[in-house]
């Protein structure tokens, strides 16, 4: 296959947990190489992403680095080929590529687990609480851009309307509930449809309310992406300077345990609803 520019993330994380096995294995990528029958520029290429790989390649690999893990070689051998051209691709020349990423990360996933305090999760704003985030970004954007992002946002909500969708658990701190956004319509719009969104069988919305006695945490936005196994979960942080995308077993861990923390402070979800419904009703 020939090798690609610009490799998408779940290209770049199978290269880069082929790396991790060779490591593991105790092999330099010229000892590998000689292993593989390749040289040391392919192993190279694969490890980046940037030269995609079949099944059997994957498979052979492994077994070369002596993984023993059929799991996790399997979910590697799911990763191999092309770059799926998914609606997200689409969007590749008018948008971050972080934002691309995180479209055909959520895709993949077997489960999400997302803790906010400003905002409402991504997957669960409507189309005018987007928009009205957007035209507040700093630097300001272009209205033509406002609208990529409003749409590419709004399409990535559909994981989770899909069939077999990925579970979806999100704690939500009581601020990011009286945010007002957009003006008080926009405002109860969004409540309403956090509520109806809270019924779905495979969405659970819990809230951490003001007055807590705990509050685990930075109060950074957290998105955590469940892969195929454990192994290949992410981490994935809004900031400043764009998506920031986490993956080593010592972050994913101390994420989860954040994670972990925040669901214990927060409200079940019976008494979530009834506080977002409250909240509703004052505005």
């Amino acid at each position: 296959m020939p090798p690609t520019s610009n490799p998408t993330l779940r290209q770049r994380r199978l290269g880069a947990e082929l790396r991790k096995l060779r490591e593991r294995a105790g092999l330099t990528a010229t000892q590998a190489a000689a292993h593989l029958g390749v040289n040391q520029a392919r192993v190279s290429m694969i490890e980046t992403g940037r030269t995609p790989v079949s099944a059997d390649r994957v498979r052979a690999t492994a077994r070369a680095y002596t993984c023993t893990d059929d799991s996790l070689v399997d979910a590697l051998a799911a990763m191999t080929g092309r770059r799926t051209r998914g609606w997200w691709e689409g969007y590749r020349e008018h948008l971050p590529v972080g934002l691309i990423d995180l479209a055909e990360l959520e895709h993949h996933a077997t489960a999400l687990r997302v803790a906010v305090v400003i905002h409402i999760p991504g997957l669960l704003q409507t189309t005018d609480h987007t928009r009205a985030l957007f035209n507040q970004a700093v630097p300001p954007l272009r209205q033509y851009e406002i609208e990529h992002r409003v749409t590419h946002r709004i399409k990535r909500q559909g994981i989770l309307h899909r069939d077999n969708p990925p579970t979806y658990s999100a704690v939500i701190h009581e601020c990011a509930l009286r945010m007002g956004y957009g003006g008080p319509p926009t405002v109860r719009a969004q409540l309403r449809h956090l509520l109806d969104m809270s019924e779905l069988e495979h969405v659970t919305v819990r809230v951490i309310p003001f007055g807590s006695d705990s509050f685990p945490g930075t109060g950074q936005s957290v998105d955590y992406v469940a892969g195929a196994v454990p192994q290949l979960d992410t981490v994935q942080l809004d900031t400043h300077h764009g998506c920031e995308f986490l993956d080593a077993e010592a972050q994913l861990a101390k994420y989860r345990f954040v994670l972990d923390r925040m669901e214990t402070s927060a409200l079940k979800s019976t008494a979530s609803r009834d506080l977002i419904h409250s909240i509703a009703k004052d505005i």
